[in-house]
């Protein structure tokens, strides 16, 4: 989350929208987003229905970490997971071909 808002200028400037997905509750993922001053919103998807559909929802009912870009059309055109989606220049390079 660091290296997106670090970078954030980088996605706005493309007119992307960023948002993180977490199957925290509300409270924790507006404590950890207030922790690290994000610019963006941390959306919870608690119970893990939006993680599951994603194919991302592990045995613990926690989402794996993944960067998904999805263009217009609702259109997956990236995925990175993994170590990959924390490094966020495979998704601002995405955006920048949208």
């Amino acid at each position: 989350m660091k290296g997106y808002q670090a970078d954030i200028s980088t996605f706005t400037g493309t007119g992307s929208v960023v948002f993180g997905v977490s199957t925290d509750s509300l409270e924790t993922n507006t404590e950890f987003a207030e922790s690290l001053s994000l610019e963006f919103p941390i959306l919870s998807d608690v119970g893990g229905a939006v993680s599951k559909k994603f194919g991302i929802l592990n045995e613990r009912m926690m989402a794996n970490r993944t960067t998904f870009v999805i263009d217009k059309g609702g259109k997956i055109v990236h995925v990175e997971s993994g170590g990959g989606a924390i490094d966020p220049a495979g998704a601002a390079d995405a955006c920048s071909k949208l």
